[in-house]
């Protein structure tokens, strides 16, 4: 008969067993990690790594590993120590008698900085690459327009032969041309090199086509009117003028753009944007015919940087079958959300406003689907876990999009950490949804520079107090829960150097320093610290795209993606700003433009 008592437990050899493997394989697989990460590299910067990362903002070097992953941030000390092994996040011992994989520890050129890679949050890929075909940016009046166009014809010997080909162009602005009215479809037949020829003109925000008098003559009978958009008309005759707003570009049957194109196009953007920091950019619409493009790019390895697509399909009817959301296995390719348009553009005056514009008697703009069309979309694009983007710029617009939000977060319980709708530009909005929006937890996408491209008229159409609700950058993150504020550039619509972008978000002024409110800038009380605008376009951007724990920040376990500046865009005067060049652009810790092969050596010490 025993005599333990009968409470007390009987030993289990075999439990110690289990704990004694269980420690045995914790310990294995942190000195595997521990030696995977002994390799790669160490970057430093004797000015500093500003790493968007509050626990440690501001370090001397990083540490990338061979996988490309952050293993280290902090001092050269701290990027290059042994670290010790640990278990669960407990020290156990160093293992000296495992000696470390030679590193290079390189330090940049003096006065260069090192920061996350950019990304912009807003862009337009394949439509930045074709504007290169005929760019019209910087036109400053119809002649000049009509020059560029006989220019193109004459420098391509097919073009100038054949008629019939069509001529599609981007860019021009009538806000900048004296008059500041649109143009007509007469001008394009005022020079006998351009008559008789089929040629398309996008407005700089894509929401306005001029065409020629022979598109004209192939779209007609044209319809009196068009749901979502306007075919503007002569006053007295009635006639066409050329000018086609929002839903009505579609009436033009513009060959499609065959793979080759893509191609071209793509390389055209991407290596502009590598070549200015750029390592993530979100696609604002991407076609069905893009969405398989970048799909086939991605799965053969092909694309420099990382994309974040927004499909888009101009049907009121549910489209999301269309399209699969997708991430390629190299992760540079991802799709989880869409786009839809709720309006047209303050420069055309399709911005959707509450009441008339100021400088258009009776005009309230365009809303491209309505409120029914919208709240039918949203819904079943939620329900089938879609993110859901929304272009909104006139007030009206943004108060319908809360409106149809509001209810689907109320009556469903919405966690919006979970869902994070947007507004994409959230420009111009009353005072309640400027608060609203911010109650929500709605994510509103901005461009500064479209701030200080709008703010030579945006007054003159809005008025001197619906204007107080317009470009508030500040406001809006202040009274952001999430403390977020992506920004993006809206390229090819603005330059595509994301330090343009960062300019005018610090300073409210033009490149030039000009403001119509003189050097302190545009409504400067809007304008972000440059910490902030920073955040905005990295950490911020990533959590926009559901990517806050793999990138946005040069924090340890994070994918490497950084640039090198050749000057300290922090703390340099806001005139030299712009003059800042990139040295690096890194992708995973491999260089994908300029160089980081600085002063190399291995060891411990700066030579």
């Amino acid at each position: 008969m025993s005599t333990k008592p009968a409470n007390q437990p009987r030993s289990s050899a075999p439990s110690y067993l289990l704990y004694g493997l269980a420690l045995s394989a914790a310990i294995y697989y942190s000195a595997s990690i521990f030696l995977s990460e002994t390799g790669g590299y160490t970057l430093c910067s004797s000015t500093g790594v500003y790493t968007v990362d509050e626990s440690k903002p501001r370090v001397e070097c990083l540490s990338v590993s061979e996988r490309g992953i952050i293993s280290a941030v902090g001092s050269l000390e701290d990027a290059t120590s042994h670290s010790p092994l640990s278990v669960f996040g407990l020290p156990l011992f160093s293992l000296p008698y495992l000696p470390p994989k030679r590193r290079d520890i390189r330090w940049v050129p003096n006065g260069s900085v090192i920061l996350p890679g950019l990304t912009d949050a807003h862009a337009h890929i394949i439509q930045a690459g074709f504007t290169m075909d005929l760019p019209l940016v910087g036109a400053t009046s119809v002649s000049d327009v009509v020059k560029l166009i006989r220019n193109y014809i004459l420098s391509d010997g097919d073009l100038f032969m054949d008629k019939s080909r069509w001529i599609v162009g981007m860019g021009w602005d009538q806000t900048k041309w004296p008059g500041k009215k649109f143009p007509s479809a007469a001008d394009l037949d005022s020079d006998p090199i351009l008559k008789g020829r089929p040629i398309v003109l996008y407005r700089i925000d894509f929401h306005a086509s001029w065409v020629s008098p022979t598109v004209l003559t192939q779209i007609t009978p044209l319809p009196s009117s068009v749901p979502g958009g306007q075919i503007l008309r002569d006053s007295e005759t009635g006639n066409p003028t050329g000018i086609l707003l929002d839903n009505a570009m579609s009436l033009v049957p513009i060959p499609e753009t065959s793979d080759e194109r893509r191609e071209v196009y793509l390389k055209r953007a991407l290596d502009k944007a590598i070549s200015f920091g750029l390592t993530s950019i979100h696609d604002a619409d991407v076609s069905l015919a893009d969405f398989e493009f970048f799909k086939n790019k991605a799965k053969l390895g092909k694309l420099p940087l990382r994309i974040y697509g927004m499909p888009h399909n101009d049907s009121a009817e549910y489209w999301g079958g269309d399209f699969e959301r997708f991430e390629s296995e190299d992760g540079k390719f991802k799709v989880r959300g869409i786009k839809l348009y709720g309006d047209g553009a303050l420069g055309s005056w399709g911005a959707a406003l509450l009441a008339p514009y100021e400088d258009k008697e009776g005009e309230v703009g365009i809303m491209k689907l309505e409120k029914e069309e919208l709240r039918h979309l949203i819904w079943k694009f939620w329900k089938d876990g879609w993110q859901v983007n929304t272009h909104c710029i006139g007030d009206r617009a943004n108060k319908v999009v809360l409106d149809v939000y509001e209810e689907l977060i109320e009556k469903e319980g919405v966690d919006v950490r979970e869902w994070r709708p947007r507004i994409e530009h959230a420009q111009i909005f009353a005072p309640e949804d400027l608060k609203r929006i911010a109650k929500l937890g709605v994510i509103a996408s901005v461009q500064p520079t479209h701030a200080t491209s709008d703010m030579w008229y945006a007054e003159t159409r809005l008025g001197p107090e619906r204007i107080k609700g317009a470009y508030a950058y500040q406001t809006l993150l202040q009274a952001s829960p999430m403390n977020v504020l992506p920004l993006g550039s809206d390229f090819p619509v603005e330059e595509i150097n994301p330090l343009f972008g960062f300019y005018a978000a610090v300073t409210r002024l033009s490149p030039e320093g000009k403001s119509p409110h003189g050097p302190s800038g545009w409504y400067p009380n809007e304008a972000l610290t440059r910490e902030q605008a920073l955040k905005g376009m990295t950490l911020d951007a990533a959590y926009a795209a559901f990517s806050e724990n793999e990138l946005g920040s040069l924090s340890v376990g994070k994918k490497a993606d950084f640039v090198v500046l050749d000057r300290d865009i922090m703390t340099v005067p806001k005139e030299q700003i712009l003059k800042t060049k990139v040295r690096a652009t890194v992708v995973e810790g491999q260089v994908v433009y300029g160089n980081i092969d600085y002063r190399k050596h291995s060891g411990g010490k700066r030579t």
